[in-house]
């Protein structure tokens, strides 16, 4: 089916936090062979996607194509974790990298190995290497030559980036990136799926110009112990938007904090709340919180948590116990203002949209 170039308006945000860094790698970090250049790029670009957008039926013009960008920039490696992948624009973007030279590796998830866009992968010599096992490889990230790391709710897939909810986050570090291709090798390198993963997380708390950054990945770091400390901690307010929640630990711990006083408040995806058995949905209803059913007549896919308007978590990680014991995931936790009031923004929009 042809498809016309059209100019699509996205939500994007570029912060620059706490100023400057050295190419916005860490401080005194510089890119593997070369100097750290330009010197005024934000370390983290925050993407939301749109889909009441009037042209987003076009596929153009979202949150992939300044992926696709960053890739057409990559000098030494791409290494992509991605659950599913049919977006052109990143594929095309990784054949481009392999032809110049650039060291291309990818892991899947089996079930989408016969995806043609992965074929042409393939077909072109660069590794792709499936799980091969019942738990899903649902990461999401991509680490660009060992200096930045893309993450977040989003897949590489049309409905994913141009019809359902989801955010992408760009974030330039080298060590950031190394804790994510440490879990990356850990698949690609070490054939390590699922529970068999016992990574070691280089650098599993960080600092980024006073800013801290918090990783886990499952099922190995526990995440779910993470996540309910975060919601005890909460004093003021608890936001969050849910494509999968049937984690009672976690809705015990939101249950416990509304019941002290704490604002909870939450937008899960319709379908998931009619077919998932074990949601939470009606338990938190009945509880007395605010919980709406998105309004999008696609996917509401985001999995994220706003504690107190100053700690954000995102990532691929779904509130279930198949993300916490099973799948391969990954977790982000961002301790900032700014980049939370971007995710506030969403979760209002997406508020505003529901229903009950």
């Amino acid at each position: 089916m042809r498809r016309e170039r059209i100019s699509i308006v996205w939500v994007v945000v570029s912060l620059c936090l706490m100023g400057w860094s050295s190419g916005c790698l860490d401080e005194g970090e510089t890119l593997p062979g070369g100097s750290a250049t330009p010197t005024e790029t934000p370390w983290i670009e925050i993407y939301f996607t749109n889909p009441k957008s009037p042209t987003a039926a076009s596929y153009r013009g979202g949150p992939d194509k300044t992926l696709a960008e960053a890739i057409d920039q990559a000098r030494l490696s791409v290494d992509m974790a991605a659950y599913d992948l049919n977006l052109w624009s990143l594929r095309d973007a990784l054949l481009r990298a392999a032809k110049r030279g650039v060291t291309v590796r990818m892991v899947t998830d089996s079930d989408n190995l016969d995806e043609p866009e992965i074929q042409d992968l393939i077909d072109a010599n660069i590794p792709v290497l499936g799980d091969r096992r019942e738990g899903l490889m649902h990461n999401k990230f991509v680490v660009i030559d060992r200096a930045e790391v893309w993450t977040g709710s989003m897949n590489f897939t049309t409905s994913e980036a141009y019809l359902n909810n989801n955010n992408l986050v760009r974030i330039r570090s080298t060590r950031l990136a190394e804790n994510y291709t440490t879990e990356f090798n850990e698949m690609f390198e070490d054939d390590l799926f699922g529970p068999a993963v016992r990574c070691q997380t280089p650098h599993p708390q960080l600092e980024i110009n006073g800013i801290t950054l918090e990783t886990y990945f499952s099922p190995d770091d526990g995440a779910a112990r993470r996540l309910v400390a975060l919601i005890q901690q909460a004093e003021q307010s608890l936001y969050f938007l849910a494509y999968s929640f049937t984690a009672d630990d976690l809705a015990d711990a939101m249950i416990e904090r509304a019941n002290a006083g704490v604002v909870v408040a939450g937008v899960m995806e319709e379908t998931q709340v009619q077919s998932n058995v074990g949601s939470d949905y009606e338990r938190l209803r009945q509880a007395g919180l605010d919980i709406r059913l998105d309004g999008n007549p696609r996917n509401m896919h985001h999995k994220v948590m706003i504690i107190d308007e100053a700690i954000v978590v995102t990532g691929s990680y779904n509130f279930s116990a198949s993300a916490e014991k099973y799948n391969d995931e990954n977790t982000l936790v961002i301790h900032d203002a700014a980049a939370t009031a971007q995710f506030l923004a969403e979760f209002k929009e997406i508020y505003k949209d529901g229903h009950r």
